[in-house]
């Protein structure tokens, strides 16, 4: 497989803290790899440290198969990037924005400002100023600034952070589409789980600096559990039936009157024909999965998502 990203037991002390320690990536080509975990997790801090912003204290960066030794203009002139939050000017509009940041890069390109603009969903020659725009919108702004020189490389922080829900749909559509028909490798971070589960290809989840696991998203999937969720109207003796009945060992309650079967001895079928036979009132049974979160939280010792 090749990988866009590789990082070799990167490591970063602020102040005698370890805030990131002996992380390697591997986000392979034209696919979506989301650094997940809690704020403070060092997700800002490693990708930094990928486009030289911040110096690591050991460890190697490879990009585009190639060893990162300093600065080296030819390859990040292949990366887009969105780190926190971008400085754009106020009064100026979008199209005049990117201009000045076109220009910085040493060249700017109008066919080129109106395709960025055109693939965020943002109008071109528009009239409006940045410091009129929504949050949503500013965040488009930022990925357009990214990728308006056309890089085969974003890496993007937290970018559907404060989004409202109508917002973070249309960023992840945005995202997908870039990686998907555009072909782009996407570094992504985030700590919005449930979001990151609908859009990434290959997960890496940091936990206190440290990589705690490295996969692709359809591996993931396939190590979350599965479990029967029931709700019925006498909680306590069906509990005790499944228990001591029918020796199901692993059962959680987490609502009153729900419970939670995690030893698959019995399907669904099966399980309410008994509890049926048995007299009980059964008002919903069903097969789920547990969620990236609840898989996060099992790595974690149970340090769930912010």
């Amino acid at each position: 497989m090749e990988y866009t990203i590789q990082t070799y037991g990167l490591c970063k002390k602020y102040g005698g803290c370890s805030v990131v320690r002996n992380v390697s990536i591997h986000a392979p080509k034209g696919q979506i790899y989301g650094l997940l975990g809690r704020n403070g997790a060092g997700k800002t801090t490693i990708m930094k440290m990928v486009l030289g912003l911040v110096k690591k204290d050991s460890g190697s960066v490879t990009l585009f198969n190639q060893e990162m030794a300093g600065y080296q203009s030819g390859i990040y002139a292949r990366i887009g990037s969105t780190i926190e939050s971008p400085g754009f000017y106020s009064n100026l509009t979008a199209t005049e924005n990117l201009s000045v940041f076109s220009r910085l890069r040493g060249k700017v390109n109008e066919n080129k400002i109106r395709d960025a603009l055109d693939v965020v969903g943002l109008p071109y020659q528009d009239k409006k100023i940045f410091s009129k725009y929504s949050l949503g919108m500013k965040q488009r702004l930022a990925i357009a600034n990214a990728i308006v020189n056309d890089p085969e490389l974003l890496i993007l922080d937290e970018p559907t952070n404060g989004l409202d829900p109508i917002g973070i749909a249309e960023m992840r559509t945005l995202i997908r589409k870039l990686s998907h028909e555009r072909g782009k490798t996407i570094l992504i971070s985030s700590h919005q789980l449930s979001d990151m589960e609908q859009m990434v290809d290959w997960v890496g989840i940091i936990h206190e600096g440290r990589m705690l696991e490295e996969c692709s998203y359809q591996q993931l999937k396939e190590n979350e559990n599965s479990y029967i969720r029931l709700v019925v109207k006498e909680p306590e003796q069906v509990y005790k039936y499944l228990k001591n009945d029918l020796s199901i060992k692993k059962i959680k309650r987490p609502e009153a009157s729900v419970i939670e079967i995690y030893d698959l001895k019995y399907g669904t079928l099966e399980l309410n024909s008994r509890l049926f036979i048995a007299g009980f009132s059964v008002v919903e049974i069903s097969k789920c999965w547990s969620s990236l979160e609840d898989y996060f939280k099992g790595l974690t010792g149970g340090a769930g998502i912010a």
